[in-house]
């Protein structure tokens, strides 16, 4: 997905924010995260599997990630209706 210049898509409310909002969310989160969110703000829903193809980082660390994410309000998943075992994540920017 792109986004002008300098700004991230909030999903929720169809708006975007700054760089440096995204970054203020994102700045107290461990190195792997703030790569997770930032792939996850170039696209619109990933598996977990097509986010370690993309970040090359381990499934464990994508895992934590994701978790840290969660945590903090800034990713929601969902079931990928194409294969059930998986999960879909996407960025929650409603936060």
């Amino acid at each position: 997905m792109s986004h002008p210049q300098g700004e991230s898509y909030d999903r929720e409310q169809t708006d975007y924010w700054t760089d440096e909002e995204f970054r203020e969310r994102i700045s107290d989160l461990p190195p792997s995260a703030k790569l997770v969110a930032r792939i996850l703000d170039n696209n619109d829903q990933m598996t977990q599997e097509q986010l370690m193809s993309e970040s090359l980082l381990l499934r464990r660390t994508v895992g934590y990630a994701l978790n840290r994410l969660e945590e903090n309000g800034l990713v929601h998943s969902r079931p990928d209706l194409r294969d059930p075992r998986k999960r879909l994540y996407e960025l929650a920017m409603d936060t």
